[in-house]
């Protein structure tokens, strides 16, 4: 059973939809992330700040090509056709 992160984060990612190219290797380094942070960090939490920051990029990256892609959807709204 996945913890509270783990579970947010798996939500967050399906909401996505199909994931292409390197999307589904970040979104298993996320679950992995989250999944250790739920686990309490490690060392007596000592790692959580480092796993917060590596999550929150890893995330962000995955995001990062899907806002390439929307841009590409309303590029042309300014055009009248």
């Amino acid at each position: 059973m996945a913890g509270p992160v783990e579970a947010a984060v798996r939500d967050d990612v399906a909401q996505l939809g199909d994931l292409v190219g390197v999307e589904p290797s970040l979104a298993e380094m996320a679950y992995t992330l989250a999944r250790e942070i739920d686990a309490g960090g490690g060392e007596e939490g000592k790692q959580l700040p480092a796993l917060n920051r590596e999550l929150r990029q890893t995330l962000a990256q995955l995001l990062e090509g899907r806002a390439a892609e929307d841009d590409d959807d309303l590029g042309d709204l300014d055009t009248p056709e």
